[in-house]
């Protein structure tokens, strides 16, 4: 499952990498949760909590049913 969730991230990150952002997969649980690392400004933004919860996390979900949840490490 890492790979997919690598594969989706890749299309999230366009987006992410246009405001100054990035993500970096820290690990993808057996029970279906996805550890990330928001960085760059993504890192400090106060909307980032959003970004990951609206934004990361529906997109896996959507591609990957299998995900449960997102959460930043």
């Amino acid at each position: 499952m890492r790979e997919q969730v690598e594969k989706a991230l890749d299309k999230i990150r366009v987006a992410l990498m246009a405001d100054g952002g990035n993500v970096e997969l820290v690990d993808v649980t057996d029970d279906g949760v996805v550890k990330v690392r928001l960085t760059g400004a993504c890192g400090a933004c106060p909307m980032s909590q959003m970004t990951l919860k609206m934004g990361i996390e529906e997109a896996l979900k959507k591609e990957i049913p299998q995900i449960k949840e997102v959460i930043n490490v």
